[in-house]
């Protein structure tokens, strides 16, 4: 049950060391944009696989499988959130906004948006805690049913937005991220049933 809290230490620490580097323009394109958390996502791939390889050495022959869940829970999350705590440019002055009215804000993308909108909205919110909905369930038998991805998503979604709140990085706290973020965990969840820990 450490999983959800040690993802979201490794997205804070990772923001936190990030953010000082924002005032400085020249770090600004290399880690406060979306561009440089794929970037550096992809950048961290030879240095994830290279953990698997360490991790699933250390446990002998049936590690493998544990060692590249871990690895995959971490590395397949952490640039979700370092993206979400990117703030926006009004962070610090604009009025800190919060949604609350379920399905408000995606009908809104749904009727008011591009297409092309709609789907980096919704889809990119269903991704956010898929890696986690995915793989937890494979390595750990206590998260295995998709009623506890669903509730483990919508509590680690509830931490971001509260978190974009409090931190004051001019993005909008909304319910709806909630329920896209959790239905995003227990559909990966759903995904890796087979693979499930017993």
């Amino acid at each position: 049950m450490l999983l959800a809290p040690a993802v979201l230490l490794a997205a804070a620490v990772a923001f936190v060391a990030q953010r000082p580097l924002h005032h400085r323009a020249g770090w600004q394109p290399w880690l406060g944009t979306v561009n440089a958390a794929v970037f550096w996502s992809l950048v961290a791939l030879p240095l994830s696989a290279g953990l698997v390889w360490v991790l699933a050495r250390r446990r002998g022959d049936r590690g493998w499988g544990r060692s590249f869940a871990e690895v995959a829970v971490v590395h397949g999350t952490v640039p979700w959130v370092w993206m979400i705590l990117l703030p926006g440019p009004g962070a610090g002055v604009a009025p800190r906004r919060v949604s609350l009215l379920p399905l408000r804000d995606l009908y809104e993308v749904l009727t008011q948006g591009t297409p092309v909108t709609a789907v980096v909205q919704i889809g990119g919110n269903l991704l956010v805690f898929a890696a986690l909905g995915f793989f937890a369930p494979v390595r750990f038998r206590a998260l295995a049913s998709v009623p506890r991805m669903l509730a483990l998503g919508a509590a680690c979604s509830v931490l971001v937005e509260t978190a974009q709140y409090v931190l004051w990085l001019d993005r909008v706290s909304s319910v709806d991220d909630v329920l896209l973020n959790a239905t995003g965990a227990g559909l990966a969840a759903l995904a890796s049933r087979r693979w499930w820990a017993r």
